[in-house]
């Protein structure tokens, strides 16, 4: 990171009789909110809690849905005790515009809905009585505030948490580009020794003298290093204090042992008491090789991504730090060691948790294309330009501390048609550079151009077997990348296929991908076959992200069983059912957590006596019964896959079981056969083809809810 750095000399530390004097206190409840086109002063408004977002409306498949703007109004006591302090409010994200009123009087505006800003709000705020906060949101569209376009709901409305945060005169920077205000660089880091550089943003009164210091602790809160240097504030009231650490035979962060160390930052200027910020941070170091290969630490490791967009059924993008968990937990548990928050920032409470989980993140800035839609994600207008360059700022500065963050995406599926994009993208790449500490930069593409030449590596979206063609061709696509793009550093920026757990087929063709019939085998067929590719590909990609982790919201969409949702996730918009895909890249990824999972369980009606009856586990040698009776010892295949070709059943219910017999795992279900069982094909939209013959079956749907 590019700074000045003022010169500043060493002194003893704080001394034991000053009280820290930062307080922070949530805004979490008692909002009050009003859409934009109420007017009424008579209007009661909503009570609502935050996070919350008013786009309810476009998880019901309302491709119109209201997209304009909301009001927030609260109340606040300010403590007469607060009186000569600094007075904070700091939003962790509005979608998409937000403008802030204390007491009537306008405080600032943000744009750009997915990085977290503050304002100092001390002169406008009536100390020992009742203030009033209005907040007005806008996520009606706008050419000139990225994202334009996408794949995904532009949800409105206050989705992040909102903080007051009270500080002493002197403090800790909260106005820097929405960070933290201290930035952690390891900047030669090996197994025998990490230098580590620390940079603090101090505000306070200018000429002030101030004392900052900085107190470094490993994981279990033992002190390696203290330093303490006192700097003269400018004019203005700002500095920059810098440090250097080294650490002997550190403990280096993987994603086997995500350790991480801790700094803990003071600043005091000449009233008692001081402010603080504790930063985790790892100790780690990346490339891709030659041989396009990651390392990480100095070992290839096979980047097993999956994609996440930020949204839940019920929810949309407003989630709480228990979505957020149970996100990472699902990652865990299939395996994956890399997550692509796609499409734009994603929460700073999910970075903690992929920090603390040992998931590497790609992260995204929402310059995302149109894709296969109509229009462009980019508008050649200054203004368009200003603020992208704004928001990769905010992101660069307040993801610069998580050691899982090692990709930084600046463009998803652009083309060059039109205005062209390439004299910005080559622009962010250099901030990137200067600005990232060290990360990757990283785009998304789907087409050939002078575009993916520009950052580091590049991902590319593989949808052959879905969109168009077989699975089976991915292979020969594979090859075709290679050697026909030599100099490309290639990965897989998003793979994948629909796949409904209400729909099943026992006679299993490609579906349209643009019509209501995504039967989950064929999701489970496309997986399994791009995998086996992917594992063996000679030379290989660098990385790659399954498309996606979970089923989203997309209002637009009126494919698959249910319109509005994207069902290409491994696991469902609600996070309550694990799809067969899942279990196979648990198969294949995880090996430390013992399972056994019969395939196409869901599928519980069937019309033949004889079928092929499937397992996925990550174990040896699994044992197959059927009404109790054995079918025999099956041995792994090399990806997690067994099979009992021309299994008998008998007509009416029949008990599966697949047991592992060295753990006793097991997995049970109850498959029916109804001989004559003759159901009509689903019904297609004109020109559609989707299972062939007549014994294709498809269940109702209920809603998903929390």
């Amino acid at each position: 990171m590019k700074r000045v750095i003022i010169g500043a000399i060493a002194v003893l530390l704080l001394g034991s009789s000053a009280t820290a004097q930062r307080k922070s206190v949530s805004l979490e409840r008692e909002w009050t909110y009003t859409p934009g086109w109420e007017t009424s002063l008579e209007a009661p408004g909503t009570a609502v809690g935050l996070p919350h977002t008013w786009n309810t409306d476009a998880l019901g498949a309302i491709p119109d849905y209201y997209r304009g703007l909301g009001g927030y109004f609260r109340a606040v006591e300010i403590p007469e005790s607060w009186r000569g302090k600094r007075v904070f409010i700091r939003f962790g994200g509005a979608n998409a515009t937000c403008d802030l009123h204390v007491n009537g009087r306008h405080v600032g505006q943000h744009v750009g809905g997915y990085t977290a800003f503050a304002w100092e709000i001390t002169r406008q705020l009536n100390f020992g009585g009742r203030n009033s906060l209005i907040v007005r949101v806008n996520n009606a569209p706008d050419l000139n505030r990225p994202p334009l376009v996408g794949d995904f709901n532009i949800y409105g409305g206050l989705y992040r948490d909102v903080e007051l945060i009270v500080t002493p005169e002197s403090h800790i920077a909260l106005d820097d580009y929405g960070s933290c205000g201290v930035y952690v660089t390891p900047t030669r880091v090996s197994s025998e020794q990490a230098d580590v550089n620390v940079l603090a943003c101090v505000r306070g009164t200018g000429g002030e003298m101030v004392e900052t210091t900085f107190v470094v602790r490993d994981a279990e809160g033992n002190r390696i290093d203290s330093l303490a240097r006192r700097v003269k504030l400018d004019p203005e009231g700002r500095s920059e204090v810098a440090a250097s650490f080294s650490i002997a035979a550190p403990h280096l962060w993987g994603v086997n042992d995500p350790y991480l160390y801790n700094i803990e930052t003071r600043v005091k200027g000449s009233s008692n008491g001081y402010d603080h910020v504790r930063q985790d941070f790892g100790l780690r170091w990346f490339e891709v090789d030659a041989q396009n290969r990651f390392l990480l630490n100095g070992h290839p490791l096979p980047v097993r991504g999956v994609c996440r967009i930020e949204d839940w059924d019920g929810i949309g993008n407003a989630l709480r730090r228990q979505n957020h968990r149970r996100d990472v937990e699902l990652i865990r548990e299939m395996g994956a060691n890399a997550v692509r928050c796609a499409y734009f920032p994603n929460d700073p409470y999910f970075l903690d948790l992929c920090d603390r989980a040992g998931i590497l993140v790609w992260s995204d800035i929402p310059l995302v294309g149109a894709g296969p839609y109509r229009d462009k994600g980019f508008n050649d207008s200054q203004a368009f330009r200003a603020n992208i360059r704004q928001q990769l700022l905010e992101t660069l500065h307040q993801q610069y501390n998580h050691p899982s963050v090692v990709w930084f995406g600046l463009y998803d599926r652009l083309n060059q048609r039109g205005d062209d994009p390439l004299s910005l993208i080559r622009e962010l790449k250099t901030t990137v550079d200067e600005e990232g500490g060290g990360r990757l930069s990283v785009a998304a593409s789907n087409q050939n151009d002078e575009l993916n030449y520009v950052p580091s590596l590049i991902g590319i979206y593989a949808f052959v077997g879905w969109q168009s063609g077989q699975p089976e061709s991915f292979e020969e696509w594979t090859s075709d990348l290679f050697r026909n793009y030599p100099t490309l550093r290639s990965g897989l920026s998003g793979y994948g296929a629909g796949g409904s757990i209400y729909q099943w087929t026992d006679s299993l063709s490609r579906p349209e991908a643009d019509g209501a019939w995504h039967p989950e085998q064929w999701q489970t067929r496309f997986h399994e076959r791009y995998w086996s590719v992917i594992a063996k590909a000679r030379p290989g990609y660098w990385g790659t992200f399954v498309w996606t982790m979970f089923d989203y919201g997309a209002a637009h969409r009126t494919d698959g069983a249910r319109p509005g949702v994207a069902d290409f996730g491994l696991v469902t918009f609600d996070r309550r059912v694990r799809k067969d895909a899942f279990y196979f890249y648990k198969a294949n990824w995880n090996k430390t957590d013992p399972f056994v999972h019969l395939v196409d369980s869901r599928y519980e009606e069937r019309s033949s006596t004889h079928q092929t009856l499937r397992v996925f586990s990550n174990q040896s040698d699994v044992e197959l019964f059927v009404n109790g009776r054995s079918l025999g010892l099956r041995s792994n295949d090399g990806f997690g896959r067994f099979e009992w070709k021309n299994a008998t059943l008998r007509p009416g219910e029949n008990t599966v079981e697949a047991v592992d017999p060295m753990t006793g795992q097991r997995d049970r279900t109850v498959i029916t056969v109804r001989e004559q069982l003759s159901l009509p094909a689903p019904s297609l939209p004109s020109g559609g083809s989707g299972a062939t013959g007549n014994r294709s079956k498809t269940r109702l749907q209920p809603l998903y809810r929390q």
